[in-house]
């Protein structure tokens, strides 16, 4: 029977310190049309994150997409990391599936070796793994398919994005793999800790609340749930979702909060922008 586990026990967030700033990083999930089908204008977001985790063509995603997004990270020098999902293009990988450890394992090589393969062609390296939808939701619940998860990163030797006080943390952390624990700015949070996921795309997250919540986040590692109590919560690396209609407003806003002495570049005809670096004064 799962549980979640006592956060005395456990480290929740480590931010990479330089003197008296703490850094973050920002991550978002990329590369989500299919075919003719846009999701997000990726392009437009790229310049403002950090990470990119991009669909691997089980929830969204295919061979052009996929090559397509890579070249936009590599343009804006973003790191890209594998987004394996449950084999369910019609539902988004939103809805869970029962499968056995080594097919999780699997599931997760195939997807992740396929976007590693258009990483190889432009000389970029694979920086994370981060499951979607319900294979993240899944892993942090059930041991055996977090430990599928773990089975594939070991064999590309990165780390993962997760929530902490799951199964994501007990089992990467046991086993020596890199855990990172991961906030999300445009989802709520149940009395549980686990994350209210929207059916169908996501909707409007209003910009000012996002970022307060960020950057409690990161200070606090707590955030108030929709029942009104507080949860622990990691915060090594936050989360905008590209479908979230106002995601560019929201990393704007959060650059700016969280770098106050920069100005955020404004998008020019042909879409260049300079990436900043983004830092929070503790003292």
């Amino acid at each position: 029977m799962w549980k979640r586990f006592s956060h005395k026990s456990l480290i929740f967030c480590k931010l990479v310190k330089r003197g008296n700033f703490i850094m973050v990083d920002l991550n978002c999930d990329m590369g989500e049309g299919f075919g003719i089908y846009s999701f997000a204008d990726d392009e437009e977001i790229m310049p403002f994150i950090d990470a990119a985790n991009v669909a691997c063509g089980f929830h969204a995603s295919d061979p052009n997409t996929m090559r397509k997004t890579v070249e936009l990270a590599k343009k804006y020098n973003v790191k890209v990391g594998s987004h394996p999902a449950y084999p369910d293009l019609v539902g988004f990988g939103r809805r869970p599936m029962k499968m056995k450890r080594e097919e999780i394992k699997n599931l997760v090589m195939y997807q992740t070796g396929a976007i590693k393969a258009f990483l190889d062609e432009f000389g970029m390296p694979l920086n994370h793994i981060k499951p979607h939808g319900s294979l993240y939701g899944v892993s942090a619940k059930e041991e055996d398919v977090a430990h599928g998860i773990a089975d594939a990163a070991e064999i590309f030797n990165v780390g993962i994005f997760g929530m902490v006080n799951t199964f994501h943390e007990k089992v990467y952390k046991e086993r020596g793999v890199k855990f990172y624990g991961e906030f999300y700015s445009d989802l709520e949070y149940d009395e549980t800790g686990y994350l209210v996921i929207a059916k169908g795309r996501n909707k409007y997250y209003p910009t000012d609340r996002a970022v307060e919540r960020c950057l409690r986040a990161m200070n606090e590692n707590k955030v108030e749930t929709v029942q009104g109590n507080d949860v622990v919560v990691g915060c090594e690396t936050i989360c905008v979702h590209s479908d979230t209609p106002n995601a560019v407003e929201i990393l704007k806003a959060l650059r700016e909060k969280i770098s106050s002495d920069k100005k955020i570049p404004q998008k020019t005809s042909n879409g260049n922008h300079t990436k900043m670096p983004y830092i929070v004064d503790k003292k």
